[in-house]
C-alpha cells in the first residue's frame, strides 16, 4: 500500500493548536451539560409559574424534542455548506435567544413564550451537536489516540454540575427569570471565547487524490445534495441503530431511574437521586478511563462489552431481590452504556470528508429515540411497573451488539498529512489481531504535548 501524501495546499498547524482546540471542545461539552440540566433542574418552578399539570409539562418538553429531530435532519448539509464555525456560531445565537425567551417567558408565565424557547433550544441543540461530534472526531485523529469518550464524559460532568447548580439557585431562592437570564451571559461570552479554537480544518477538506464519491463533496453546487448521501448507506444506518440504542438506554436512565427508585422500592425523592447519581457517575468514570480499552483491543470488541455489561446491569437491576443488588445493577447499566455512543460517534465519523453527513444522520436515530422512549415506556410501566419496563431496554442492546461490527474502523486517507519524519505515517495499517480495526491509512500524531515540547507540527489544508 503506498503511503498517503499530504495535501495540496497544507500549512503547519502547532500541535499547541491541537492541545487548545481539545481543552476549549470539552469546555464547551461541559457547558452544554452545564445549560441543559441547570434549567431542567427548575422544571418544578416552571411547571409553578406556568399553572400547568404534570401532565401538560411534558408535552411542553416534547416540543424541545421536536425541534431536535427537524433541526438534526438538516443539520449535516449546513454544516457541509457552510463549515464548523459558522454553523456552531448559529447555534450559539439559537441558544442565547432560547435561554432569553424561557427567561421572559417564566417572568411573564407565558406558555407560548415557553414553548418557543423550548423548541429554539432543541433546534439549537441539535444544529450545535453535529459539529460537536465532527469536531472530536477531528481532533482525535491530529491526537493520534482515542479521545471522543472524553468529551463525553464532560457533559456528564456538566450535567452534575448544572443540577447541582440549579438546586443551589433554588435553596437561594434565585428566581428562574434571573438564572435563565445569567445563564444566558455566560453562555454567550464562553461560547464566542472559545468556538474560534475548536476548529482544526473549517472547510471540506481535499484528498491527494479524490475519489469519484469525493466529487460529490468537493463540487459546492452538488454539496448539499452529496450531504443527505448518508440516508442511503447501509453501514450509516445501521450504526443509527446503534446509536439509538445507546440513546435509548441513556436518555431512560434519564427520564425514569429515579422513578422507578421512588415508586418500586418505596425510596425517597432524595435516594432516587443519589441512585440515578450512582448511574451518571459510573458512566462517567468508564468514559475517562476507557479510552486506552477502545486504543487496546478496538471498537468492535469494546461496544459488544459495553452492550453485554448494561444488559447484565438491567437483567439484575430488575430482577434483583434487594435494593443493594438492584443498585449494583444500575452501576453496571451506566458504564456499559458508557462508550457506546462516543464509539458510534467515531464510527460515522472515520472519513472527515464525509462525517458531517453521516453524524447527522446517526443523531436523527438519536433524535427519535429520546421522543419515542418516553411515552412508550411509560405505557409500559402503567402494566408492568417502573422498573419491569425499564428491563426492556434489553432488547434494543441485544441489537446493538449483534450490530456492533459497523462500527469497525474504516480505512480512508487522512486530510491531515503526516508529521515530519514520522516512521509511523509510512508503515501499512495491521490487518490480524484484535488492534487491526483500529488501524488505518491515517497517520498517527503523538500526542500533542509530546509534540509541542519537540516542536514539532501537524500539516492541514488551508482553507
Amino acid at each position: 500500500m503506498s503511503t498517503p501524501q499530504p495535501a495540496t495546499h497544507a500549512a503547519p498547524l502547532p500541535a499547541r493548536t491541537v492541545t487548545t482546540a481539545r481543552w476549549c471542545l470539552m469546555s464547551l461539552f461541559a457547558l452544554l451539560g452545564i445549560m441543559m440540566s441547570s434549567w431542567l433542574s427548575r422544571l418544578p418552578s416552571i411547571r409553578k409559574s406556568l399553572g400547568i399539570a404534570e401532565s401538560e409539562l411534558g408535552v411542553v418538553l416534547l416540543v424541545g424534542a421536536v425541534g431536535s429531530l427537524l433541526m438534526v435532519t438538516a443539520a449535516g448539509p449546513i454544516l457541509q455548506r457552510f463549515g464548523s464555525r459558522r454553523t456552531m456560531t448559529a447555534a450559539t445565537v439559537g441558544f442565547v435567544t432560547a435561554m432569553t425567551l424561557l427567561a421572559v417567558g417564566v417572568a411573564v408565565s407565558s406558555l407560548p413564550l415557553v414553548c418557543v424557547g423550548i423548541f429554539l433550544n432543541g433546534m439549537s441543540f441539535a444544529l450545535n451537536n453535529v459539529p460537536f461530534n465532527v469536531e472530536s472526531a477531528q481532533i482525535e485523529r491530529a491526537v493520534g489516540r482515542t479521545i471522543i469518550p472524553q468529551f463525553h464524559a464532560c457533559f456528564s460532568i456538566g450535567a452534575l454540575l448544572g443540577t447541582l447548580l440549579g438546586a443551589a439557585a433554588s435553596w437561594g431562592g434565585v428566581s428562574v427569570p434571573v438564572q435563565f437570564g445569567a445563564s444566558a451571559v455566560v453562555l454567550l461570552v464562553w461560547r464566542v471565547l472559545a468556538v474560534p479554537h475548536v476548529t482544526l480544518v473549517e472547510h471540506v477538506p481535499a484528498r491527494p487524490e479524490p475519489t469519484d464519491g469525493d466529487v460529490e463533496f468537493l463540487r459546492p453546487r452538488r454539496r448539499l445534495g452529496a450531504s443527505l448521501a448518508g440516508w442511503r448507506e447501509k453501514r450509516t444506518l445501521l450504526l443509527g441503530l446503534v446509536i439509538m440504542a445507546a440513546s435509548l438506554s441513556e436518555g431512560s436512565a434519564n427520564d425514569w431511574l429515579s422513578i422507578s427508585v421512588v415508586d418500586d422500592f418505596g425510596r425517597t425523592e432524595a435516594t432516587g437521586a443519589i441512585v440515578f447519581g450512582v448511574f451518571v457517575g459510573s458512566m462517567t468514570v468508564v468514559r475517562l478511563g476507557g479510552t486506552g480499552l477502545i486504543d487496546r483491543y478496538g471498537r468492535v470488541p469494546v461496544l459488544r462489552v459495553s452492550g453485554v455489561t448494561s444488559i447484565v446491569g438491567l437483567a439484575l437491576f430488575g430482577a434483583a431481590p434487594s435494593f443493594v443488588l438492584a443498585v449494583v445493577g444500575v452501576a453496571l447499566w451506566g458504564a456499559g452504556a458508557a462508550l457506546a455512543y462516543p464509539i458510534g460517534i467515531a464510527a460515522a465519523s472515520d472519513d472527515p470528508l464525509k462525517a458531517p453527513s453521516r453524524v447527522s444522520v446517526v443523531s436523527a436515530f438519536s433524535s427519535t429515540a429520546s421522543i419515542a422512549a418516553p411515552p412508550l415506556l411509560g405505557f409500559a410501566a402503567e402494566h408492568l411497573t417502573t422498573r419491569y419496563a425499564l428491563t426492556l431496554i434489553v432488547v434494543g442492546l441485544a441489537v446493538s451488539v449483534l450490530l456492533s461490527a459497523q462500527a469497525r474502523r474504516q480505512e480512508v486517507r487522512t486530510p491531515l498529512a503526516p508529521l515530519p519524519g514520522d516512521a509511523t505515517a509510512a508503515r501499512e495499517p495491521a490487518t490480524d489481531g484484535p488492534a487491526a480495526e483500529e488501524e488505518t491509512a491515517q497517520p498517527a500524531a503523538p500526542h500533542a504535548d509530546t509534540a509541542r515540547d519537540k516542536e514539532e507540527v501537524l500539516l492541514c489544508p488551508t482553507p
